[in-house]
C-alpha cells in the first residue's frame, strides 16, 4: 500500500508546492484534484492542481519531472461533480470533463481517476436509474478504451439543505453498488472506498472490503464522529451534519487497525489517501499542514514504508 493525501486540502498551493509538502512530511503519493479552472461554491471543490482541459505531452513531461524531483507518485486524478444533475447542459459539461480527466490519467500513465456517479437529489434511486443508464455506460466504455480504472467514491453527498433529501451521489450503499456493477459489469468500474460515510449511516464499514474486494481501486482515509447527544435531539431525518462531524483519522470512530487488517487480508496493494475535512484544522494553511503531519504519523503505524 501507498500512503498519500487528497490535494484539495491545499487549495492555495501549486502542484510543485503540493509535491514538496508531501515529500517533506513523508507521504508516498497524492490524489491530484483536476477541476475545471475557476471557482466552485462547494467546499473542497473547484481546485485545479492539474488542468485536464487541454492536456498535452509537454504537460505530461512537466508533471512527471516534478513527481520525480520530489519522489512522489500520483495515486489518481480526482474530479467530483454531479453528472446526473437535473440541468442537462450542466450535466453534459461534467461528463465531458470527466472524460478529459480520464484521458489525462492515461497520458500520465496513472490509469486511475476518481469521481461521483451523481444524482438528482429530489428523486428516488429507481427514478434516477434511467439517467444512470443513459450516462455511465458511455463513460465507462470510454475509460475501457483509455485503459483507465474509474473509482466511484461512496459519499452520499447528502449533508446540507441544497442536497436534501436524496444527496447528489447514487453510489452510497452496497445494495446500489451491486446494481451498478450488474448493469455495467466492466472491470474498469470500481470504488474509491471511504469508510467514514458508512459510519454515520450506521452501517458496517468492514464487510464491503470483503464483499467488493475486486472493485476497490483506491481508498480515502477520513474519520467521523457521530454526535449521539445531537442525534438524540434531531434524529436521523435531520440534515446529516447536524449529528455527525468529519474528523482526522484516529480522532473519530473508525477502527483503523481492523480496517487495515481487512485491506491486508484481501491483498489490497493500492493507495490510501488521507482526506482532510476536519474543520478544527482548516483555519490556515499551517493548520492544514499540521493535519497532514498528524495523519501521516498516525497512519504510518498501519502502512510501513516500502510495503
Amino acid at each position: 500500500m501507498q500512503l498519500g493525501f487528497v490535494t484539495a486540502i491545499l487549495p492555495d498551493y501549486d502542484l510543485k508546492q503540493v509535491f514538496q509538502a508531501a515529500s517533506e512530511i513523508g507521504y508516498d503519493c497524492v490524489e491530484v484534484m483536476c477541476w475545471p479552472e475557476g471557482k466552485d461554491a462547494r467546499r473542497y471543490a473547484g481546485i485545479t492542481h492539474i488542468s485536464a482541459e487541454a492536456f498535452t505531452e509537454s504537460d505530461v513531461t512537466a508533471v512527471s519531472q516534478l513527481a520525480d524531483e520530489y519522489g512522489i507518485s500520483i495515486s489518481a486524478l480526482g474530479y467530483y461533480p454531479n453528472p446526473l444533475t437535473p440541468d442537462p447542459e450542466e450535466a453534459g459539461k461534467y461528463t465531458e470533463h470527466i472524460q478529459k480527466v480520464i484521458s489525462a490519467s492515461r497520458m500520465l500513465g496513472i490509469n486511475r481517476m476518481n469521481t461521483f456517479i451523481g444524482r438528482d437529489w429530489t428523486k428516488s434511486v429507481d427514478d434516477n436509474w434511467p439517467r444512470f443508464l443513459e450516462t455511465w455506460p458511455d463513460i465507462i466504455q470510454f475509460a475501457e478504451q483509455q485503459q483507465v480504472r474509474v473509482g466511484i467514491e461512496n459519499c452520499p453527498m447528502s449533508f446540507t439543505k441544497d442536497e436534501w433529501p436524496g444527496g447528489k451521489n447514487l453510489a452510497c450503499t452496497p445494495a446500489i453498488w451491486k446494481r451498478m456493477y450488474a448493469d455495467i459489469p466492466s472491470e474498469y468500474f470500481g470504488l474509491n472506498y471511504d469508510p467514514s460515510h458508512l459510519v454515520w449511516m450506521h452501517m458496517d464499514y468492514l464487510a464491503p472490503i470483503r464483499d467488493f474486494a475486486d472493485r476497490i481501486f483506491h481508498v480515502h482515509a477520513k474519520d467521523v464522529r457521530v454526535e449521539q447527544h445531537r442525534l438524540d435531539q434531531v434524529g436521523i431525518l435531520a440534515h446529516p451534519l447536524e449529528y455527525h462531524t468529519p474528523k482526522l483519522p484516529g480522532l473519530g470512530q473508525v477502527e483503523w487497525g481492523s480496517f487495515f487488517s481487512q485491506l491486508n487480508e484481501i491483498g489490497y496493494q493500492g493507495p490510501v489517501c488521507v482526506e482532510v475535512e476536519d474543520r478544527a484544522y482548516e483555519d490556515s494553511t499551517a493548520s492544514c499542514l499540521a493535519a497532514l503531519r498528524q495523519c501521516h504519523t498516525y497512519l504510518r503505524n498501519f502502512i510501513p514504508v516500502g510495503r
